[in-house]
């Protein structure tokens, strides 16, 4: 008889090392766990943005990621969590995230002005006119 493991996810585990996302878009890892809906988090990203200065999160207002951050210790102060950090190369793994890339794509579109968000309605109603076209040669072909 087949063996049936029933189990979680592996990474929506909050853990020291786990890289959080917070509401503010920037992120962070955690350094210390304070109680069971608070932590002591630090992300030293080199972009920014996505920078947190050392500070006391609460869980309601993180996501967690698959990011992980090996043998980090417990309570690892700044410059430590830096060279981990580098080292795990967190930031270059976060871009290629979807989570990353729907950020971007969301900020490019706030950034439009009238004139550009025209622009892309015209284009999108020549790429559904295209997609049309080949649809109704292909219809064609088969019948």
């Amino acid at each position: 008889m087949a063996e049936l493991q029933v189990g979680a996810s592996s990474w929506r585990r909050i853990e020291v090392g786990r890289v959080l996302k917070l509401e503010t878009g920037s992120l962070a890892v955690i350094v210390e766990i304070i109680d069971h809906k608070r932590a002591l988090v630090d992300g030293p990203s080199a972009d920014p943005r996505l920078a947190t200065a050392r500070s006391e999160v609460s869980f309601a207002n993180t996501l967690l990621t698959p990011l992980f951050i090996e043998k980090l210790p417990r309570g690892a102060r700044s410059g430590a969590v830096k060279k981990a950090w580098e080292k795990s190369e967190i930031d270059a793994k976060w871009k290629e995230t979807n989570w990353a890339k729907k950020q971007v794509k969301q900020e490019r579109r706030q950034a439009l002005s009238d004139f550009d968000r025209f622009k892309v309605m015209r284009l999108k109603k020549q790429r559904r006119f295209e997609e049309h076209k080949a649809l109704v040669k292909v219809k064609a072909t088969k019948a």
